[in-house]
């Protein structure tokens, strides 16, 4: 049953105009004042939060973002901060990017922020999708068995770190540490310093293709995963290939054990006004592949002002007859989630979030009414 309730926030400004006529994405361009302006908008949405009693915020790093949507490059500076401004939520990495990183750069990091926050700093990894950011940091995105393999080295570094009082590696990318001299001796392996205090470390993974490869790799690992985003519309399908994936290392897990569900979520009497957010979200992912069943003539129109229902663009109505959005009064919600916690009784985790560029007023508001008059019922069992 669910007894953890999360929100993403990817770290988008509140935007002047939104929709299928607004500015197209490929056209937005904001002051730096107006991109920094993002943390402060962090700041309210971790105290709500915290206040109201949900459990963690779920934020995503990003890079030379000028357009707006996702502007918080540093997840676990940013976690630092917002233990500091509250007392109990956690604050999930969703997710570093580890490709971006040198793999023992990231394991310090997180381990210093998992020590300041008293362990309320949640580790999450991805391989990005970003062809902008992750090429730029010099790793392939493009190449995608070029990206896992050197995503799958990395987490192997990571996890081998943090887990080892003292570790060496020796891969197709890494050779940790280099056989040089130091102090009178050869160098020979490597202590991690600082290590996680909170271990072993709780680590989360987007599942989005929900294929053999990556499971099995998040099984032999622990990892958790989170379904959503690309995956929203088919998640019958990574919910129980994770389960297999565990079957297949003697693992038996419920369905929707160790997996957290996303969606998206607003009041009914908004649905007019959700209509344009859903349409910025379309305009950012699309063209990224995470709006399931466009094609390439339909992701062209997207990125055009208007014209989206003669070129066949899938609606909201479409998505959330699907059911990866939402859209009614509380207690339609709270049925609607008794519903899928009798589908995946497995399940603890939901993460239950506002639409790409929600001004910063509609999120508090959802945010607030969502915890006063849902989280309860769950909540108390």
């Amino acid at each position: 049953m669910f007894r953890e309730f999360a929100t993403v926030y990817p770290g988008h400004i509140d935007l002047p105009d939104h929709g299928q006529n607004a500015t197209p994405a490929n056209e937005r361009r904001f002051s730096n004042e107006q991109l920094a302006g993002v943390f402060a908008k962090t700041e309210a949405v971790a105290k709500l939060m915290d206040r109201s009693g949900w459990d963690t915020l779920w934020m995503a790093e990003h890079h030379f973002q000028y357009e707006g949507y996702e502007v918080i490059p540093n997840l676990l500076m940013a976690a630092v901060h917002l233990c500091h401004l509250t007392t109990r939520l956690k604050i999930g990495c969703g997710f570093n990017i580890a490709p971006m990183w040198h793999p023992l750069r990231l394991a310090e990091d997180y381990a210093v922020a998992d020590i300041l926050t008293k362990g309320r700093t949640v580790f999450g990894v991805g391989r990005g999708y970003h062809s902008r950011e992750v090429e730029t940091f010099g790793a392939p995105i493009i190449d995608q068995d070029a990206n896992r393999e050197l995503f799958e080295e990395q987490i192997e570094v990571i996890f081998k770190a943090f887990n080892n009082e003292s570790f060496s590696h020796k891969g197709k990318h890494y050779t940790l540490p280099p056989e040089v001299p130091y102090r009178g001796y050869t160098l020979k392996e490597l202590t991690l310093v600082p290590r996680p205090v909170n271990m072993p470390v709780e680590c989360w993974q987007p599942v989005v293709s929900a294929g053999a490869r990556g499971l099995d790799f998040m099984i032999k690992h622990g990892m958790k995963g989170a379904v959503g985003g690309g995956a929203a519309t088919m998640r019958e399908g990574p919910i129980t290939a994770y389960r297999e994936a565990a079957a297949r290392a003697g693992i038996d897990l419920k369905l929707g054990e160790n997996l957290m569900m996303g969606m998206a979520d607003t009041k009914e009497k908004a649905v007019k006004e959700l209509r344009p957010l859903y349409e910025e979200h379309a305009k950012m992912f699309a063209p990224l592949g995470f709006v399931p069943g466009v094609n390439a003539a339909q992701i062209e129109a997207i990125g055009r002002r208007g014209g989206w229902d003669e070129a066949g663009v899938p609606t909201l109505d479409h998505f959330m007859k699907l059911g990866s959005w939402f859209a009614g009064t509380p207690d339609e919600l709270i049925a609607y989630l008794k519903e899928l916690e009798s589908r995946y009784p497995g399940m603890e985790h939901i993460n239950i979030s506002t639409p790409m560029s929600a001004p910063e007023s509609v999120m508090l508001e959802q945010l607030g009414w969502v915890a006063e008059a849902v989280m309860p019922k769950f909540k108390q069992g």
